[in-house]
């Protein structure tokens, strides 16, 4: 007989029509055995290329076939020839054409068709037209796949054989009545399945009778959608099960023989996501009897092919149960194939040849010859969207990058860059297999590969699958069917940071569209020289920073008093970028340059870095986080103290918050980098900062108590602010608790002569060390600073050159030459100082758009004493009110508001008050004398009257009773301090609420962020979401974009660099969209963006379901609205259905979640939808 048994008798008639209709004897092939020469695949995408490719290792020609959706499928080029099926028909009912199908293969010539899985994989009819079209089907006979596919029929088989078999009713009849019946007899829970097909579709647990005839209606359309049949069974459901299954091979004369096992127990909606093989939990008993029970279903029906037996196993008893065959390739084949070394696909096509198992020419040895070899991990990975209740994404990849390496087997459809993925199919992108000697190898090495994936454009499963595989339930196989259900952790972290596409959205946003903070202002010129950090060295010697940490904060400040040299602290990080740029200094100049400061100045005091009106706009218009600004300023200056702003209790941010809440951000701020908190009360009253100066001390920080210097000390006519009143105020705050006593002079309004007074005074009466803060409103606050330390002021603030004088502090540079041969001289060297300012001189220069009009000091500060970072904030305010050409009636103004509001410190958020008031006086044409005028009726700025509430606080003297009773209208004032009146947040609940706007977990910096401005925090989340961590973007790309040819290298972080270019950018399409075109590190990649400025209506759009509303019913995912339920103006009650979606080869549909009549239905049958997309609106 040769190598191989001829399977039929030479006379035969089924001999004589195989010759008949063109089949030849090869004998190359083996002496009687029929020559396969051309292979049609019957499938698509990733089994449709696996089968060309072990056809084309024998030597075969192959024929791909392709629905007119799949016409970019890679499965379509990857055959010999390729031809469309179905014209005319949906998307997976032309694969399903039987007819067409065989058209095809005799167009085509083809002598053999390979079914794959699913699809018609499992049809008997398929089978029954091949043969009578004289076409070998590889798989099983027609018969078998009769007994075998349909699981009733297979179950009644098993019985036969002596295979345990689970609880399960004969098919399903129609009556609803009788169904019940036979649920209740097998028992609650129980398992809905279609009696053909398989790959999970049908597929549904029934807890309860309530449940029943709803899933049963769907489960029936869906098995009809997917399989053409409508046939469904009641099976018992086994609460902690394992899916576990046997590979079989026969070759229909005789020989069977097992592959050993697979455990495929990772499922979910019973689709399988991971598989193993051998199974790690089973001992050699449990594999030899798993196994036989295999071999008898393959032997009571003489199987011919590749086949899978799949069973339960009891996790908790052991006991196995058959569940059904599957007659045909499995997904996950792969894993057996790597421990067996048997190509399975081929073996098909051999055995279809007539090869009989156990010869070489079939490639299966005999049973006894068939050993594992190490273990196999088989992970798919999918388009689906974890994050989103695994809705299947579609669109295009915009990168992708495999994962190959030893161990690593790749099986995939259409996955690569530039691939189409359309929302017709299955989402499967991908087969990732890993091999290895152990388990935990393949593991380990699976984890890997997974990890090496970057695919781009479309949301896929791979962070999933990791979360899976280092699960350590699923590393000690201690893991059943229900493991995903049941194990919410998987699900925390389940996208990749994807950093390079979200920036490259923002860039071509920025590109198209402009930043909307820079937008109509003056652009930077275009041949500026960029920043240059100077180099000072990698050493940075020991500063302030190690000095605390070795004293603690009462020995610091004993240091402090016991300094000859005049302390100096920077404040450019902070306070002179927002007294000069609005505060839109952005993290990447300011990081830049904080090497420098501790390798060039570490005999610098402290770096004001944090805090103030920096926190909330670094959130708000900067989209970056001040905690990642402070952590990297932390790291890159280890060795000088880091400065903030803290007002009291306002923390940073405006208005009064709970006790706890300013507790928790101080905590978090000194955990963060924090070492020296400068409290201040915008009204100096103590009282109410004693909560921050209480939890900084907690924190063993350094606290900066501070008084706020109004009015002018000298001036007897206003006695209101003297010398007594400035020594009383640094008592109290010396006997707060206090390290050091602050005096800061936020408008710039303390003389020289009246410094020198001050400090000498304070320096005799408290024993604190004492830092001097100023702004150069005037012109003349470096005489004010010298006079300080000529008196002993200990420390005192200046910023660096570039970015001092005006409204800002003093020029850094100038004080130390001024001090320089003294006896307070600074120690800070001139020439490290020049350097570090030509690099802000160059980095102020692209915040063009951000600098006031305000060219010359103004003595005019004395008149209106407004803040120094408010002087500049408020001449915007009033530009934007039309009131540019009256900025002096403004100046006025607020000098007058001051005194009819009983002459009050002025900083933020009190000064911000009398600016609101300012501002509508002079716009609306009123006099004091008007607004104090009971008579006359004003509408005030609710600041005004949340101020004269009480809620900023008690101004030192109170405030004027007449005014107040105006404002109040009645309202009874507080007069306790505000934070006693509000109770305790509950922080838990807070991050939860933080949590749930967010859609992730929330650390502790967020919450402190959250807590501060919620809805601030919130937007600036979701901007971060969707255009990642744009701080690490050059400025003039962050607020301009690209231009066509402009190339830039992007640090994501330390040996991270992006190389971004922009190629073009496209003409606004109908969809008012613009394409930019980029090359991503030499790869392109296309961003679409909306064009605000000219785009179109957008009428052809879907409208979007809003979030939140109630009257909207929105598609949970892509797909085909299959039908509509419910036309408007009817009433529904809850649970009825609307429609029912059909995509990726499943059916939902959506139940109304409330009884009311309908207003609209936007969809038809047939209509195509986008996730979101609005389908339902219901009457409010």
């Amino acid at each position: 007989m040769g190598h191989g048994l001829r399977p039929f008798s030479s006379g035969s008639d089924q001999s004589r029509n195989l010759a008949e209709t063109g089949f030849v004897f090869a004998e190359n092939k083996g002496r009687g055995r029929l020559a396969i020469t051309k292979i049609l695949v019957a499938n698509r995408s990733e089994i449709a290329i696996r089968v060309f490719r072990a056809a084309n290792e024998l030597g075969l020609k192959t024929v791909a076939i392709y629905a007119e959706q799949d016409k970019l499928a890679l499965h379509r080029f990857k055959a010999d020839e390729a031809y469309q099926v179905g014209k005319g028909l949906g998307p997976i009912e032309a694969y399903l054409a039987i007819d067409e199908i065989i058209r095809v293969a005799r167009h085509a010539g083809a002598d053999a068709i390979h079914p794959g899985y699913g699809l018609l994989s499992e049809s008997p009819e398929f089978v029954d037209a091949c043969e009578e079209a004289g076409i070998i089907f590889i798989g099983p006979k027609s018969e078998t796949m009769r007994r075998l596919g349909n699981k009733v029929a297979a179950r009644n088989l098993a019985i036969e054989a002596g295979v345990p078999v689970m609880p399960a009713t004969d098919p399903l009849p129609d009556e609803m009545d009788d169904i019940k019946r036979l649920a209740g007899e097998i028992g609650y829970p129980v398992m809905l399945k279609a009696s053909w097909g398989g790959g999970g579709r049908g597929m549904r647990v029934i807890p309860d009778e309530a449940t029943l005839a709803k899933e049963v209606l769907a489960a029936k359309r869906e098995a009809k959608a997917a399989f053409g049949k409508d046939e469904i069974y009641l099976e018992k459901l086994v609460e902690r099960a394992r899916h576990v299954e046997v590979q079989i091979l026969g070759d229909g004369q005789g020989g069977l023989v097992h592959l050993f096992e697979r455990d495929c127990s990772i499922q979910r909606r019973h689709q399988k996501v991971v598989e193993r093989a051998p199974a790690p939990y089973l001992d050699e008993a449990k594999r030899a009897e798993l196994c036989e029970y295999g071999l008898k279903i393959g032997q009571a029906v003489n199987y011919r092919g590749a086949g899978t037996v799949e069973f339960l196993m009891d996790a908790d008893t052991g006991e196995i149960y058959f569940i059904e065959v599957n007659p045909r390739v499995q997904v996950e084949h792969t894993v057996t194939e790597e421990v067996t070394g048997i190509d399975i696909v081929q073996a098909q096509i051999k055995i279809c040849e007539g090869a009989r198992i156990g010869t070489p020419e079939s490639g299966v040895p005999a049973q006894q010859d068939i050993r594992l070899n190490g273990n196999a991990l088989q992970c798919r990975i999918t388009t689906e969207d974890p994050e989103q209740n695994f809705i299947p994404d579609y669109g295009r990849i915009t990168a992708y990058r495999g994962a190959t390496g030893f161990g690593i087997r790749l099986d995939g459809g259409t996955a690569y860059s530039g691939a189409v993925i359309t929302r017709f199919y299955d989402p499967l992108l991908e087969k990732v297999t890993a091999w290895a000697p152990t388990a935990e190898d393949a593991r380990k090495r699976m984890d890997r590969a997974l990890r090496e994936f970057r695919i781009r454009g479309v949301a896929t499963n791979l962070v999933f699958l990791e979360n899976i595989i280092t699960h350590p339930d699923f590393k000690a196989n201690d893991y059943t069917t229900r493991f995903i259900d049941e194990t919410p952790e998987l699900f925390r972290q389940t996208r990749r940071q994807d950093r390079a596409t979200k920036l490259l959205t923002y860039i071509a946003d920025v590109s198209v569209n402009g930043h909307p903070e820079t937008k109509n202002r003056v652009r930077p010129p275009k041949d500026v020289a960029a920043p240059v950090v100077p180099d000072f060295g990698d050493i940075k010697p020991s500063g302030t920073r190690q000095l605390l940490d070795e004293l603690g904060p009462k020995g610091f400040a004993a240091w402090m008093k016991n300094q000859k040299r005049a302390l100096v602290t920077d404040t450019t990080m902070r306070d002179a970028h927002q007294s000069l740029l609005a505060t839109r200094m952005r993290s990447h100049d300011i990081v830049s340059i904080a090497d420098a400061y501790a390798a060039g100045l570490p005999a610098l005091f402290s770096l004001e870095c944090w805090g103030g009106a920096t926190f909330d706009v670094a959130m708000r218009f900067l989209t970056e986080s001040p905690w990642e600004r402070l952590h990297h300023i932390r790291e890159k200056a280890p060795n000088i103290l880091l400065q903030m702003l803290l007002r009291g209790s306002n923390g940073v941010g405006y208005t009064n918050y709970p006790d706890n809440v300013v507790k928790f951000f101080v905590a978090q701020a000194a955990e963060n980098g924090i070492d020296l908190f400068r409290v201040f009360d915008c009204l100096n009253w103590v009282e109410n900062m004693r909560v921050s100066m209480d939890a900084v001390q907690e924190a063993g920080k350094l606290c900066e108590g501070v008084l706020c210097y109004t009015g002018d000390m000298l001036d007897s006519a206003r006695p209101k602010y003297d010398l007594k009143y400035y020594v009383g105020l640094a008592k109290e705050l010396e006997a707060a608790g206090a390290h050091i006593l602050g005096i800061k002079d936020m408008a710039g309004l303390l003389k020289p002569e009246a410094a020198k007074i001050l400090v000498k005074t304070l320096k005799q009466e408290v024993d604190l060390p004492i830092h001097f803060h100023t702004h150069d409103t005037s012109g003349i606050a470096a005489a004010s600073v010298l006079a300080a330390v000529e008196a002993g002021a200990d420390a005192v603030d200046a910023a660096m050159d570039a970015l001092s004088g005006l409204t800002s502090q003093p020029c850094l540079g100038s004080i130390v030459e001024a001090l320089r041969g003294s006896e307070r001289e600074t120690g800070l060297d001139a020439k490290t100082i020049r350097q570090i300012s030509f690099y802000w001189e160059a980095v102020r220069t692209q915040y063009r758009a951000f600098e006031s009009d305000l060219r010359f000091g103004a003595s005019e500060v004395y008149l209106h004493e407004m803040p120094g970072g408010q002087f500049t904030n408020l001449k915007e305010q009033a530009r934007s009110l039309g009131l540019e050409t009256r900025w002096h009636e403004v100046a006025q103004a607020y000098a007058d508001v001051n005194m009819m509001f009983g002459d009050i410190v002025k900083v933020t958020p009190s000064s911000k008050v009398v600016g609101d008031m300012a501002l509508m006086m002079v716009s609306q044409g009123l006099s004091v004398r008007e607004v104090e005028d009971p008579a006359k009726d004003v509408a005030f700025p609710d600041s005004v009257v949340n101020m004269l509430h009480g809620d900023l606080g008690q101004s030192p003297g109170g405030w004027p009773e007449a005014l107040q009773k105006k404002v109040l209208k009645g309202t009874e004032p507080i007069t306790v301090r505000p934070g006693s009146l509000l109770k305790d947040a509950d922080l838990d609940a807070e991050r939860k609420a933080a949590a749930d706007k967010a859609g992730h977990e929330i650390s502790d910096t967020e919450l402190a962020s959250y807590l501060m401005y919620p809805k601030v925090f919130t937007d600036f989340d979701k901007a971060f979401q969707q255009y990642g961590p744009t701080s690490v973007l050059p400025t003039p790309v962050y607020f301009y974009g690209l231009e066509p040819a402009d190339e830039i290298l992007v640090d994501l972080e330390p040996g991270k660099t992006l190389v971004v270019r922009c190629q073009a950018i496209g003409e606004t399409d109908e969809k008012g969209e613009k394409k930019v075109f980029f090359e991503l590190n030499g790869q392109p990649r296309n961003v679409k963006v909306p064009d605000r400025a000219h785009g179109a209506s957008g009428a052809a759009a879907m409208r979007k379901a809003e979030d939140g509303n109630a009257a909207h019913v929105g598609a949970p995912m892509p797909g085909v609205i299959s039908t509509v339920a419910v036309a408007a103006g009817q009433e529904v009650t809850a649970g009825d259905v609307l429609v029912s979606i059909e995509a990726m080869k499943m059916e939902t549909a959506l139940h109304a979640e409330r009884d009311g009549k309908v207003k609209e239905v936007l969809v038809s049958p047939g209509s195509q939808i986008d996730a979101k997309d609005l389908l339902v609106v219901f009457e409010s």
